[in-house]
Protein backbone atom coordinates (compact mmCIF):
# COMPACT_ATOMS: atom_id res chain seq x y z
CA UNK A 1 0.00 0.00 0.00
CA UNK A 2 1.50 3.32 -1.03
CA UNK A 3 1.76 6.32 1.26
CA UNK A 4 -1.12 8.11 -0.46
CA UNK A 5 -3.44 5.42 0.84
CA UNK A 6 -1.76 5.13 4.22
CA UNK A 7 -4.15 4.65 7.14
CA UNK A 8 -7.27 5.31 5.03
CA UNK A 9 -8.55 1.75 5.41
CA UNK A 10 -9.33 2.50 9.06
CA UNK A 11 -11.57 5.37 7.99
CA UNK A 12 -14.08 2.90 6.58
CA UNK A 13 -14.77 2.03 10.19
CA UNK A 14 -16.39 4.27 12.77
CA UNK A 15 -14.17 5.26 15.68
CA UNK A 16 -14.85 6.87 19.05
CA UNK A 17 -12.77 9.04 21.36
CA UNK A 18 -14.27 9.06 24.85
CA UNK A 19 -13.14 11.42 27.61
CA UNK A 20 -14.69 10.37 30.88
CA UNK A 21 -14.47 12.50 34.03
CA UNK A 22 -11.00 13.77 33.11
CA UNK A 23 -9.25 15.86 35.74
CA UNK A 24 -5.82 17.49 35.47
CA UNK A 25 -3.78 19.15 38.22
CA UNK A 26 -0.73 21.35 37.88
CA UNK A 27 0.86 21.42 41.30
CA UNK A 28 -2.00 21.82 43.76
CA UNK A 29 -4.25 23.62 41.31
CA UNK A 30 -6.91 21.64 39.45
CA UNK A 31 -7.07 23.01 35.91
CA UNK A 32 -9.43 20.48 34.29
CA UNK A 33 -12.27 19.47 36.57
CA UNK A 34 -14.13 16.42 35.38
CA UNK A 35 -14.62 16.83 31.64
CA UNK A 36 -16.86 14.38 29.81
CA UNK A 37 -16.80 14.38 26.01
CA UNK A 38 -17.42 11.96 23.16
CA UNK A 39 -16.07 12.50 19.65
CA UNK A 40 -16.96 10.10 16.84
CA UNK A 41 -15.62 9.69 13.33
CA UNK A 42 -17.00 12.36 11.03
CA UNK A 43 -17.88 14.73 13.88
CA UNK A 44 -16.40 18.19 14.35
CA UNK A 45 -16.45 19.56 17.89
CA UNK A 46 -15.38 23.12 18.72
CA UNK A 47 -14.45 24.20 22.25
CA UNK A 48 -14.60 27.91 23.10
CA UNK A 49 -14.01 29.68 26.38
CA UNK A 50 -12.18 32.49 28.15
CA UNK A 51 -8.44 32.43 28.77
CA UNK A 52 -7.41 30.17 31.62
CA UNK A 53 -10.45 27.92 31.33
CA UNK A 54 -8.36 24.77 30.77
CA UNK A 55 -8.90 24.24 27.05
CA UNK A 56 -5.28 23.72 26.01
CA UNK A 57 -4.55 21.72 29.15
CA UNK A 58 -7.42 19.40 28.23
CA UNK A 59 -5.95 18.67 24.78
CA UNK A 60 -2.44 18.14 26.15
CA UNK A 61 -3.78 15.72 28.75
CA UNK A 62 -5.72 13.76 26.11
CA UNK A 63 -2.54 13.55 24.02
CA UNK A 64 -0.52 12.32 27.00
CA UNK A 65 1.81 15.27 27.53
CA UNK A 66 3.99 14.30 30.52
CA UNK A 67 3.51 17.72 32.15
CA UNK A 68 -0.27 17.25 32.17
CA UNK A 69 -0.95 13.80 33.67
CA UNK A 70 -4.51 12.83 34.48
CA UNK A 71 -5.36 13.27 38.15
CA UNK A 72 -8.60 11.37 37.61
CA UNK A 73 -10.87 10.05 34.90
CA UNK A 74 -9.95 8.18 31.74
CA UNK A 75 -9.45 8.50 27.98
CA UNK A 76 -10.58 5.74 25.61
CA UNK A 77 -10.15 5.12 21.89
CA UNK A 78 -12.58 2.57 20.49
CA UNK A 79 -13.23 1.28 24.00
CA UNK A 80 -9.54 0.79 24.81
CA UNK A 81 -8.28 2.79 27.78
CA UNK A 82 -5.20 4.81 26.89
CA UNK A 83 -4.91 6.72 30.17
CA UNK A 84 -1.34 6.49 31.42
CA UNK A 85 0.14 5.47 28.07
CA UNK A 86 2.90 7.49 26.41
CA UNK A 87 2.30 10.15 23.77
CA UNK A 88 3.80 8.08 20.95
CA UNK A 89 1.52 5.14 21.78
CA UNK A 90 -1.49 7.43 21.66
CA UNK A 91 -0.35 8.76 18.29
CA UNK A 92 -0.11 5.19 17.01
CA UNK A 93 -3.68 4.63 18.17
CA UNK A 94 -4.75 7.50 15.91
CA UNK A 95 -4.48 10.73 17.93
CA UNK A 96 -2.97 13.93 16.54
CA UNK A 97 -2.40 17.31 18.18
CA UNK A 98 -1.65 20.53 16.29
CA UNK A 99 0.06 22.86 18.73
CA UNK A 100 -0.93 26.41 19.56
CA UNK A 101 2.76 27.37 19.58
CA UNK A 102 4.72 24.90 17.42
CA UNK A 103 8.40 24.86 18.41
CA UNK A 104 11.33 25.31 16.10
CA UNK A 105 13.58 22.23 15.99
CA UNK A 106 16.76 23.04 14.03
CA UNK A 107 18.45 20.08 12.37
CA UNK A 108 15.23 18.05 12.03
CA UNK A 109 14.23 18.32 8.37
CA UNK A 110 10.51 18.92 7.94
CA UNK A 111 10.03 16.48 5.06
CA UNK A 112 11.98 13.70 6.79
CA UNK A 113 10.10 14.30 10.03
CA UNK A 114 6.68 13.87 8.42
CA UNK A 115 7.77 10.87 6.33
CA UNK A 116 9.30 9.02 9.29
CA UNK A 117 6.27 9.79 11.43
CA UNK A 118 4.06 8.34 8.71
CA UNK A 119 6.22 5.24 8.45
CA UNK A 120 6.05 4.75 12.23
CA UNK A 121 2.26 4.94 12.16
CA UNK A 122 2.13 2.69 9.12
CA UNK A 123 4.26 0.06 10.88
CA UNK A 124 2.01 0.26 13.95
CA UNK A 125 -1.04 -0.32 11.74
CA UNK A 126 0.50 -3.19 9.74
CA UNK A 127 4.01 -4.54 10.31
CA UNK A 128 4.06 -6.03 6.81
CA UNK A 129 3.83 -2.66 5.08
CA UNK A 130 7.12 -1.44 3.65
CA UNK A 131 8.51 1.96 4.64
CA UNK A 132 7.91 4.78 2.18
CA UNK A 133 11.10 6.25 0.70
CA UNK A 134 11.90 9.92 -0.01
CA UNK A 135 11.23 9.73 -3.78
CA UNK A 136 7.82 8.17 -3.28
CA UNK A 137 6.97 10.61 -0.50
CA UNK A 138 8.06 13.79 -2.28
CA UNK A 139 4.98 14.25 -4.53
CA UNK A 140 2.68 13.52 -1.58
CA UNK A 141 4.07 16.26 0.66
CA UNK A 142 4.48 18.65 -2.27
CA UNK A 143 0.77 18.32 -3.06
CA UNK A 144 -0.23 19.05 0.54
CA UNK A 145 2.13 22.01 0.77
CA UNK A 146 0.55 23.51 -2.35
CA UNK A 147 -2.90 23.23 -0.80
CA UNK A 148 -1.65 25.25 2.16
CA UNK A 149 0.05 27.87 -0.05
CA UNK A 150 3.49 26.77 1.17
CA UNK A 151 6.50 26.54 -1.15
CA UNK A 152 8.11 23.15 -1.86
CA UNK A 153 11.32 24.47 -0.26
CA UNK A 154 9.69 23.80 3.13
CA UNK A 155 10.38 20.09 2.57
CA UNK A 156 14.09 20.62 3.14
CA UNK A 157 13.90 23.22 5.90
CA UNK A 158 14.33 22.60 9.62
CA UNK A 159 11.09 21.79 11.41
CA UNK A 160 9.35 25.16 11.95
CA UNK A 161 12.76 26.86 11.73
CA UNK A 162 12.30 30.41 10.49
CA UNK A 163 8.62 29.77 9.72
CA UNK A 164 6.26 32.65 10.36
CA UNK A 165 3.41 32.08 12.82
CA UNK A 166 0.97 31.41 10.01
CA UNK A 167 3.40 29.09 8.22
CA UNK A 168 3.84 27.04 11.38
CA UNK A 169 0.09 26.59 11.70
CA UNK A 170 -0.30 25.58 8.05
CA UNK A 171 2.66 23.20 8.37
CA UNK A 172 0.79 21.50 11.23
CA UNK A 173 -2.16 20.99 8.89
CA UNK A 174 0.14 19.52 6.22
CA UNK A 175 1.20 16.93 8.80
CA UNK A 176 -2.42 16.18 9.68
CA UNK A 177 -3.38 15.76 6.03
CA UNK A 178 -0.60 13.24 5.43
CA UNK A 179 -0.81 11.28 8.69
CA UNK A 180 -4.62 10.93 8.48
CA UNK A 181 -5.33 10.44 12.20
CA UNK A 182 -8.55 8.98 13.52
CA UNK A 183 -8.89 12.03 15.77
CA UNK A 184 -7.28 15.44 15.27
CA UNK A 185 -7.09 18.03 18.04
CA UNK A 186 -6.32 21.57 16.90
CA UNK A 187 -5.23 24.04 19.58
CA UNK A 188 -6.12 27.56 18.38
CA UNK A 189 -5.08 26.78 14.83
CA UNK A 190 -6.56 30.14 13.79
CA UNK A 191 -4.53 32.36 16.13
CA UNK A 192 -1.95 34.48 14.34
CA UNK A 193 -3.54 34.00 10.92
CA UNK A 194 -4.65 36.89 8.75
CA UNK A 195 -7.94 36.53 6.89
CA UNK A 196 -6.39 35.04 3.74
CA UNK A 197 -4.33 32.48 5.69
CA UNK A 198 -7.40 31.68 7.80
CA UNK A 199 -9.43 30.88 4.70
CA UNK A 200 -6.68 28.59 3.39
CA UNK A 201 -6.35 26.82 6.75
CA UNK A 202 -10.10 26.41 7.19
CA UNK A 203 -10.47 25.04 3.65
CA UNK A 204 -7.74 22.51 4.40
CA UNK A 205 -9.35 21.47 7.68
CA UNK A 206 -12.75 21.05 6.04
CA UNK A 207 -11.26 19.02 3.18
CA UNK A 208 -9.40 16.66 5.53
CA UNK A 209 -12.50 16.34 7.68
CA UNK A 210 -14.73 15.35 4.76
CA UNK A 211 -12.20 13.21 2.89
CA UNK A 212 -10.91 11.14 5.80
CA UNK A 213 -13.85 11.14 8.20
CA UNK A 214 -11.49 12.38 10.90
CA UNK A 215 -13.09 13.17 14.24
CA UNK A 216 -12.05 16.72 15.14
CA UNK A 217 -11.75 18.64 18.39
CA UNK A 218 -10.92 22.29 17.71
CA UNK A 219 -10.14 25.01 20.24
CA UNK A 220 -10.71 28.60 19.19
CA UNK A 221 -11.27 32.02 20.77
CA UNK A 222 -12.78 33.49 17.66
CA UNK A 223 -16.15 32.92 16.06
CA UNK A 224 -14.73 34.02 12.69
CA UNK A 225 -13.25 30.59 11.82
CA UNK A 226 -16.75 29.14 12.11
CA UNK A 227 -17.66 31.16 9.01
CA UNK A 228 -15.57 28.64 7.06
CA UNK A 229 -16.14 25.42 9.03
CA UNK A 230 -19.25 23.33 9.68
CA UNK A 231 -18.99 22.07 13.27
CA UNK A 232 -21.52 19.61 14.59
CA UNK A 233 -21.12 20.68 18.21
CA UNK A 234 -19.99 23.78 20.10
CA UNK A 235 -18.87 23.44 23.72
CA UNK A 236 -18.24 26.30 26.14
CA UNK A 237 -15.52 25.65 28.70
CA UNK A 238 -14.98 27.76 31.82
CA UNK A 239 -13.38 27.02 35.16
CA UNK A 240 -12.07 23.69 33.94
CA UNK A 241 -15.51 22.38 33.00
CA UNK A 242 -17.73 22.23 29.94
CA UNK A 243 -20.62 24.41 31.07
CA UNK A 244 -22.78 24.35 27.94
CA UNK A 245 -23.00 22.48 24.64
CA UNK A 246 -25.01 23.15 21.51
CA UNK A 247 -24.81 23.69 17.76
CA UNK A 248 -23.24 26.61 15.88
CA UNK A 249 -26.03 28.89 17.10
CA UNK A 250 -24.32 28.79 20.48
CA UNK A 251 -21.29 30.53 18.97
CA UNK A 252 -23.54 33.29 17.62
CA UNK A 253 -25.09 33.69 21.08
CA UNK A 254 -21.62 33.87 22.57
CA UNK A 255 -20.56 36.55 20.12
CA UNK A 256 -23.51 38.72 21.17
CA UNK A 257 -23.58 38.07 24.92
CA UNK A 258 -20.03 37.05 25.85
CA UNK A 259 -19.01 34.41 28.37
CA UNK A 260 -20.10 36.15 31.56
CA UNK A 261 -23.80 35.41 31.21
CA UNK A 262 -23.20 31.70 30.47
CA UNK A 263 -20.79 31.40 33.40
CA UNK A 264 -23.27 33.02 35.78
CA UNK A 265 -26.04 30.68 34.58
CA UNK A 266 -23.75 27.70 35.07
CA UNK A 267 -22.85 28.76 38.61
CA UNK A 268 -26.52 28.88 39.52
CA UNK A 269 -27.02 25.25 38.57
Amino acid sequence: MGFKNFYTSQMKKKHELLIKGLRVKIGEKEIVRGVNLKVRSGEMHVIMGPNGSGKSTLLHAIMGHPNYPAAGGDVFIDGEKITGTSTDKRAKKGLFLAFQYPREIPGVIFGNFVRLAGNALQKAADKNLRPVGPLEFYPVIQSELEKMNLDRSFIGRGLNEGFSGGEKKRAELVQMAILKPKFAMLDEIDSGLDIDALKVAAKGIQEIFKKNGTGMLIITHYERILNYLTPDFIHIMAGGKIIKSGDRKLAKQLEKEGYEKLIKESNKR
